[in-house]
């Protein structure tokens, strides 16, 4: 089961669907059992690495362990299909106390004292060994041998990968390899309408998946030791903005600066089998149907504060603006009335109409306008004063809607019973249907779902049986591509 297994620290290896795996215990080399996975590396993150893992083949003292040392097999017919095991691989096991009996078993069918079993008499008594020998057929014991070099090989190769795995980086390697994957993950999977995003979202989802293959980072083998502090350097080396989230206590990716020269002579590599990886794991899961790419774009439009600033330089003040737009028009002005301080070429001197777009009606009578301000300052002092407009799109959808943008609700509490309930509001803003996704919800989490009117609001809320309010959030993120600063969760059940 997933549940029980230990996922490495760079996350979980990728892998489709029946593929062969063995199980160990942590600090035993020897497999303690065999089996094929029952889904791909993909469907198991979608379901949350919840259910069966392996369908198991063959384990530690099963029958077909116990019928290497001449136990008699109650179902004969289960040996046709069984490949024979290289005796020096078992002999390798005689490092775990537990397999020293598979290591004795496998070291006689060396020598030759015992044989593989014949299927017509494998249910003769447990000491027929010399009988089950008569039967060998001089073909069955060259096709023995033949798998046996099989398995020889298939070893050698395990072990030179497992070579590689613990080939030892140095401290400038891991740095380098650090430099590259950023770049790479810049480049390819970090896009700017996802910012600001954590530190830890950034190290996970888009710098791991971009390491060569083969490699481990380890962040604590590098010259910075920490996440945080190598984020803090390639900020200061202009080529990222990084602030603390103090709530959080945590980096937070603010902006990339794609005009830095480590991005600009950077190219970012092509990887053609992680794309058809990508692409057999996406046929393995058919039936699961990602929702429309979601885009929500902050603009602004003029008020009657800056409407003097966008008439001066010629800008509509009907139409909506980016924040980087907004700041070029007030730089424009600047421009265009040299407002530039000529001793501080980072200042600039308030002139009356400037002043009064900034600043008039936001300080207190009595109190003194400032006469110069700092152009890192300007900006958002400036796109402050204007009306704030979202503008929401999925697919072809598209809505503008004024003023901050409200969050999903998603909300657990009790009702009769001692039940627990989730309730799940606000989908219209982000162009969600809330039947369809009550449909949904039904099938991925086997529980009762519901629509039903907001009490005393305009929209609609789905009611969702049980206390599933991290799964939902989860779907919202995945599926739907809803950022996590636009859901609230409130959980009152959790104990205070």
């Amino acid at each position: 089961m997933f549940p029980g297994i230990s996922i490495p620290a760079d996350g979980l290896p990728s892998f489709l669907s029946g593929e062969p795996w063995a199980v160990k215990v942590p600090g035993n080399p020897a497999p303690i059992a065999v089996g094929s996975t029952t889904m791909s590396s993909t469907e198991a993150l979608k379901a949350g690495l919840r259910g069966k893992a392996l369908r198991i083949t063959h384990y530690y003292r099963d029958l077909l362990w116990g019928s290497v040392e001449g136990h008699s097999v109650p179902n004969a017919g289960f040996l046709e299909d069984v490949v024979v095991e290289d005796p020096a691989f078992l002999s390798t096991s005689q490092v775990s106390d537990s397999c020293e009996g598979a290591a004795d078993s496998s070291n006689d069918q060396k020598n030759g004292e015992e044989g593989i079993i014949d299927a017509d008499n494998a249910n003769s008594e447990p000491n027929s060994t010399s009988a089950t020998q008569d039967d060998f057929d001089g073909n069955i014991v060259e096709q023995v041998a033949a798998d046996v070099g099989d398995l020889k090989l298939t070893e050698n190769v395990d072990a030179g990968e497992t070579n590689e795995e613990h080939h030892v980086l140095t401290t400038e390697d891991v740095d380098a390899y650090l430099d590259k994957c950023l770049l790479q993950a810049l480049h390819t999977t970090v896009k700017d309408k996802d910012l600001p995003m954590p530190g830890s979202t950034l190290w996970s989802n888009h710098i791991l998946p971009c390491r060569p293959s083969g490699i481990t980072l380890d962040i604590k083998k590098s010259s910075h030791k920490k996440l945080t502090k190598w984020l803090q350097a390639k900020s200061s080396a202009g080529l990222i903005s990084v602030k603390e989230d103090k709530y959080k206590k945590e980096s937070m990716l603010f902006s990339v600066n794609r005009g830095h020269p480590d991005y600009l002579s950077f190219k970012p590599e092509k990887r053609p089998a992680e794309k058809a990886s990508q692409a057999v794991d996406h046929a393995a899961s058919d039936n699961i149907q990602p929702a429309k790419i979601l885009e929500v774009t902050e603009v602004y439009k003029p008020s009657v504060h800056v409407n003097p600033i966008f008439a001066s330089v010629g800008a509509d003040t009907g139409r909506l603006y980016t924040f980087s737009e907004a700041c070029d028009v007030v730089f424009n002005y600047i421009e265009k009335e040299n407002l530039v301080k000529p001793t501080a070429k980072s200042i600039v001197v308030l002139d009356p109409t400037l002043s009064d777009a900034l600043f008039k009606g936001a300080i207190k009578k009595g109190t003194t306008y400032p006469t110069e301000i700092h152009k890192k300052d300007l900006g958002s002092t400036f796109v402050n004063r204007m009306q704030a407009h979202h503008v929401v799109s999925r697919g072809s959808q598209s809505v503008v809607r004024k003023g901050a943008l409200k969050t999903i609700q998603i909300v657990t509490e009790r009702r009769q019973g001692n039940k627990k309930m989730t309730k799940l509001s606000g989908l219209e803003t982000f162009l969600m249907d809330p039947e369809a996704l009550a449909s949904e919800l039904q099938k991925k989490f086997a529980c009762s779902t519901t629509v039903a009117e907001l009490p005393g609001k305009k929209g609609q809320e789905v009611l969702i049986q049980g206390g599933v309010i991290a799964d939902v959030a989860k779907h919202l993120v995945e599926q739907f591509g809803i950022p996590k600063r636009y859901i609230e969760v409130l959980d009152k059940t959790a104990r205070k």
